[in-house]
């Protein structure tokens, strides 16, 4: 069962510096999903493709996600675990000291944890909230990505 943060409002936020959130649950990452992220971003090259290939040249012998989609799972993964009630709009506003640390081959499970490091008050009633985000790869001794994701929440 993952630990679920829900903060009552954005005015609240500073309540819950250096709380810890999570694991959520698995996501299994197909190739559907890869190839998707593909058409959408234009990152064709075949070690996310071409699995006939990947098995023959590559030295992971299978298909591996892009790294980007693996940051890009965060925000879907992350509002299954952290929610902040009375919230206008959450906006991305950036990611700090990332690392792609495991390759994410195709039919790899990732699920998401992490901790807020700090909240910053902001005009509007707005709050500018730091995350330790870990990218937890199933099997893998170490994250698949670790990031600082910075989120700013409007009331």
């Amino acid at each position: 069962m993952s630990a679920r943060i829900i903060v009552p409002g954005v005015e609240s936020l500073t309540h819950f510096v250096g709380a810890e959130f999570g694991p959520g649950d698995w996501l299994t990452v197909d190739q559907a999903r890869i190839d998707a992220f593909a058409a959408a971003t234009g990152d064709d090259q075949w070690i996310h493709l071409d699995a006939e290939r990947a098995q023959k040249e590559s030295q992971f012998g299978k298909t591996v996600a892009h790294g980007y989609l693996t940051l890009a799972l965060g925000p879907a993964l992350h509002r299954k675990i952290f929610q902040v009630r009375n919230c206008s709009q959450i906006v991305n506003s950036g990611v700090d000291k990332l690392r792609l640390r495991e390759p994410v081959f195709v039919g790899s499970r990732l699920r998401l944890s992490g901790k807020i490091l700090s909240v910053r008050k902001m005009p509007r009633s707005a709050a500018r909230v730091s995350f330790d985000l870990r990218w937890e790869l199933e099997g893998a001794r170490r994250p698949a990505c670790r990031a600082e994701a910075v989120y700013i929440y409007f009331k």
